[in-house]
Formats: structure tokens, C-alpha cells, sequence
């Protein structure tokens, strides 16, 4: 109760019991939003240093089987798209010694004369594997001796392109067969074996369509010891790895 100035009590106002019972619904809610808050926090806490549950014996199986066939399909395209580039050839007979020898494996590039300009065409020397028009489900290895446009005669084993000596730089065992001059037509080839008088090229059959070639012997790559390029100015055996190591 209180006093004015003139002496007279006066009564306080009285205190509603709906007031009180707000503010403490008040500091209730507030008490109840703040324990909410800490089991949130402590929810999400659990939550984050929980450890992923193990997969299952299924889920497992699934990611096996997954990327083995992911594997296997990436294989297959990888070994299409190399047979359009290269293929392997394994050399039978003995029409190409010394430089090759029957059983030894090559790999041949069946692109490099496909390309557009004439970036890489056939040159005297190479190396080719071929479909010979006598023996249409053989291929056959010979070395390109002219081509288009060249006059090619033999006489007494010795070659002869456009009247010069064909140099015998890659060591090839000449016979002593003569052969009377031909012109080699466009887009046609002449080849002979390495091994002259156990050969069938050019000079029993004639020139060879360009279009019959499979592509430029490229490397030796079995028997181990005769690994290394094929050059077309050289013999093979100047050229494998045994030979450049040892020396020779």
C-alpha cells in the first residue's frame, strides 16, 4: 500500500492471476525451446561421427560384377579400335631372308597409307603386307622394289629403277633371273622377296593394286632377339635391338 502527498493511503492495484500464469507459461516454452535446441545439436552431432554402415554381401557383388563387364567393354572397344590401326602377321616361308625368317611375328601399320595427302605413301624399300592376286585368301610379305610410274628390268639377278642400280642395301640374296623392262601402271606396285630365287612376287604375277595392300610392315616383335623396326634402307637384322646393343 502506498501514501499520496496528502496523507491518504492509497491500495496498490491488484496483481492479475492471469499474468502470472503467462509469464511462467513464458519461461516454460523458453525452457523447453532451449532443451529442443541441445537435443538438436546433440542429434546432429551423433549423426555426423556415426560411421556408415558396412555394404552389404549384394551391394558388394553388384560393384564387382559392375566393373568387370565396365572392363571387358572397355577391352573389346580398345582391341577394335587397334585392329583398324594394326594387325599382327606371322611370316611364313622363306621368301623374305635373311631379313625375316619363317615363324617370326610383325606388327604391321595399316594406317600410314590411308592418310589423307599422301603424308605417308608407299616408298621404295618398305616392307609390305599384302593380298596377292594369285592366292586371294593369303597374304603375303614382300619389299616394294618401284613404284608408280617407274621402269623396272632385271638383268642377272641386278635391278635396275628408271636405268640406275638399285642399291642392295638391305642385304637381299639375288638370284640370277632377268626380267625384260615394264612400266609400273598407276596406282600398282612392283615388290620381290629379299630370298630372290625362293620368292613369287611381281615377276611371276606382275605389278600389285595398291588397293590389295594391307599395310607397311612396321616392327619385329617375336622371337625376342629379333625385336626392333623395320627399316626400309637397311637390313632388319642392322636394326633389332640385339644388333644395336651388341654393336654390330
Amino acid at each position: 500500500m502506498s501514501i499520496n502527498l496528502e496523507g491518504e493511503p492509497i491500495s496498490d492495484p491488484p496483481v492479475s492471476s492471469s499474468n502470472i500464469t503467462s509469464g511462467e507459461q513464458s519461461l516454460e516454452q523458453s525452457a523447453a525451446a532451449i532443451t529442443d535446441n541441445k537435443q538438436s545439436q546433440m542429434a546432429e552431432s551423433d549423426t555426423q561421427n556415426k560411421l556408415p554402415a558396412a555394404p552389404s554381401k549384394w551391394e558388394i557383388t553388384r560393384s564387382i560384377l559392375r566393373e568387370t563387364i565396365e572392363t571387358i567393354v572397355l577391352a573389346v572397344i580398345l582391341i577394335f579400335l587397334m585392329q583398324l590401326v594394326i594387325r599382327n602377321f606371322r611370316v611364313d616361308g622363306r621368301s623374305m631372308e635373311p631379313n625375316l625368317q619363317h615363324g617370326q611375328y610383325l606388327v604391321v601399320d595399316k594406317i600410314s597409307y590411308k592418310l589423307p595427302f599422301d603424308i605417308r605413301p608407299p616408298r621404295r624399300g618398305d616392307v609390305i603386307v599384302f593380298v596377292p592376286p594369285n592366292y586371294p585368301n593369303k597374304d603375303f610379305v614382300k619389299r616394294i622394289i618401284a613404284l608408280p610410274g617407274d621402269k623396272v628390268e632385271i638383268r642377272n639377278g641386278d635391278v635396275y629403277v628408271n636405268g640406275e642400280l638399285l642399291p642392295n642395301t638391305f642385304n637381299a640374296r639375288l638370284d640370277h633371273s632377268s626380267k625384260a623392262t615394264l612400266t609400273v601402271p598407276e596406282g600398282e606396285l612392283y615388290v620381290m622377296g629379299d630370298n630372290r630365287s625362293h620368292s613369287n612376287d611381281s615377276r611371276n604375277w606382275g605389278t600389285l593394286d595398291i588397293d590389295q595392300v594391307v599395310g607397311k610392315a612396321w616392327l619385329s616383335y617375336w622371337p625376342p632377339k629379333s625385336w626392333g623396326l623395320i627399316p626400309s634402307d637397311a637390313s632388319i637384322n642392322s636394326a633389332s635391338l640385339q644388333s644395336l646393343f651388341s654393336g654390330r
